[in-house]
């Protein structure tokens, strides 16, 4: 089967487990505030449910001011969508996200194999119509997770999804040791991630000024970052800063301090 279809089936699956976890909210729960600045719970689901309806021709016909939070063309056109919908309710929001996610899956089965290949714009650069695919189930997984944490729910942090969006976040990797954290030639990182289905050690080395993916870790490596994968996750979509995850104590840093605090400031993939 063409992984643009295994990538949308996953999808049906995550859109779900959204609407189940989102129905019989309260009106406290649906305002209850996220860790993205200015946005509630329903402000989320807006988000979600505003792209796929953008992406169904339905955008919002909407102006919105300057906000401090707004600092690109995609923050702006993400904020519209939900300033667009912040006078509805939570239930209202979440019938539009059935009908609209509903509408998506069905013009999306309806693709051909040649159209899932087709290259197009996503958030990642010109990529496949099956990479986007792939694109829209991380977002719409991340998102579940800054739900849950709103409303104290942990979940859905194993299985098929969180697996495959764990591997696309550690793609990643090599930019931030080797870019953000400025790790010196020479230097190798390994992240362990320690509650995952699968193996979740992962060991960036870096040659010159670029980082690259190693097949296992050097005798003695530079620093080694220990996490759960909430942490993992939290941090490289910057919900979290370093600080904050070393305050809940679910993150360690073992060799050189200095390059593994470089390396943990710098994980956010979505700055």
């Amino acid at each position: 089967m063409h992984e643009g279809r295994t990538y949308l089936e996953m999808l049906a699956r995550e859109w779900a487990v959204l609407d189940e976890l989102c129905s019989g909210f309260t009106d406290e729960q649906w305002n209850m505030p996220t860790e993205l600045p200015a946005w509630s719970v329903k402000d989320v689901l807006s988000h979600i449910a505003g792209t796929e309806a953008f992406l169904l021709g339905r955008g919002a016909q909407h102006e919105v001011g300057p906000r401090p939070h707004v600092r690109n063309p995609l923050g702006e056109f993400n904020e519209r969508e939900v300033d667009y919908r912040r006078s509805r309710s939570g239930a209202e929001v979440l019938d539009e996200f059935r009908a609209v996610t509903a509408e998506r899956i069905e013009v999306l089965r309806a693709l051909s194999d040649e159209q899932l290949d087709e290259m197009t714009w996503t958030p990642i650069g010109t990529r496949s119509v099956a990479v986007f695919i792939s694109v829209r189930l991380l977002d719409s997984w991340v998102h579940e997770q800054d739900i849950r944490r709103a409303i104290q729910v942990p979940g859905h942090l194993s299985g098929e999804i969180p697996q495959l969006c764990y591997g696309m976040l550690k793609r990643g990797l090599p930019k931030v040791v080797a870019k953000g954290a400025g790790a010196p030639d020479g230097a190798s990182v390994v992240f362990e991630v320690n509650d995952l289905d699968s193996d979740g050690t992962t060991v960036v080395g870096v040659e010159g000024t670029r980082g690259h993916m190693l097949q296992e870790a050097p005798g003695a490596p530079s620093t080694r970052l220990l996490m759960d994968f909430e942490t993992f996750v939290s941090l490289t979509t910057g919900r979290w800063d370093a600080e904050r995850a070393a305050q809940r104590g679910t993150l360690r840093i073992d060799g050189d301090p200095e390059l593994g605090a470089a390396v943990a400031a710098n994980m956010n993939g979505m700055a």
